[in-house]
């Protein structure tokens, strides 16, 4: 089938203005929420944190852990306290994007609601604004030839998180070695599967977050009557049909919740923060939350 290019276009200029729309307010949200204090200490900046650099970070007082070597004796002679100056690490981080795209995630059970897919996406540029507005460096994994930085960068991946066949193959794509990952998917294929890929991601060894993306009916199972239910882009499988829908519901849930937390468990073990999100709520709610924790890990 042909791709009519202005209509894919168009289609990503507008994923891209609802990312942009909901980084913008971010420094409030992000004091509101947290305010990831030893990492982010000005505005938008992931990388800011006392180590190994030139830049200046702050004075402290003189410890007696600290070596001699490390006292400014100028700051210190001002007063009757003994400082250290502390310089500002200053290597920048890789973050890697992978947003799923099996055919599960183009659903949506409501006009009114966007697909999971669009959701994650939206997501995904909006974490890619704050992070490279910090100096961070992006990539789409499996998909982008190389990391990038600044506005043309951020265009690059852009287009690409709005585009991206999100092929499960990507995940083993080379990547650097402490390289920071963002998985955004419904999860919805089995905690065992992802145990087995999240196992293989850490003895790289990289860690990061997973986002999982829920549609509300997915969770509730709201249906009355009879009721057809399809595997999404499988045309072999015949719909499975239930005659009284709101008789299926409690087990239905039951199964959904338990699915739920063996995925978390799963993500717990090996060390993955999951963050959860509905396309029925607020998507600000988990930009913070992503932006938390990734903050909160080693290096940024």
């Amino acid at each position: 089938m042909p791709i009519n290019t202005q209509t894919l276009n168009t289609q990503t200029l507008g994923l891209r203005r609802k990312a942009e729309k909901l980084a913008q307010p971010y420094p409030t949200l992000l004091a509101e929420a947290e305010r990831v204090a030893a990492v982010v200490a000005q505005g938008v900046h992931g990388r800011r944190r006392p180590g190994q650099g030139e830049t200046f970070w702050q004075y402290r007082q003189y410890h007696s852990s600290d070596s001699a070597q490390s006292i400014d004796w100028r700051r210190s002679a001002r007063g009757s306290q003994v400082y250290v100056r502390e310089t500002e690490w200053e290597a920048a981080n890789t973050v890697y994007f992978w947003r799923d795209g099996n055919a599960g995630m183009n659903w949506r059970s409501s006009d009114r609601l966007p697909t999971k897919q669009d959701r994650a996406s939206v997501l995904s540029m909006a974490l890619a604004t704050l992070l490279m507005r910090g100096g961070e460096r992006c990539s789409v994994l499996g998909e982008s030839e190389r990391p990038r930085s600044g506005r043309v960068g951020l265009e690059h991946i852009s287009m690409r998180l709005a585009n991206s066949e999100g092929a499960l193959k990507s995940i083993d794509a080379s990547i650097p070695a402490h390289a920071r990952l963002i998985l955004t998917s419904d999860f919805l294929d089995g905690a065992e599967a992802w145990r087995a890929r999240l196992a293989k991601l850490s003895a790289r060894p990289a860690k990061g977050v997973l986002l999982q993306i829920i549609d509300p009916a997915e969770r509730d199972f709201p249906y009355r009557g009879r009721v057809k239910l399809r595997m999404p882009g499988s045309k072999l499988l015949e719909p499975l049909i239930v005659g009284r829908a709101e008789r299926a519901q409690a087990e239905y849930k039951e199964k959904f919740e338990l699915h739920c937390e063996m995925m978390a468990q799963t993500a717990r073990r090996l060390g993955w923060p999951l963050i959860v999100h509905t396309t029925d709520t607020p998507p600000n709610t988990a930009l913070t939350a992503l932006y938390v924790a990734l903050s909160g890990g080693e290096g940024l």
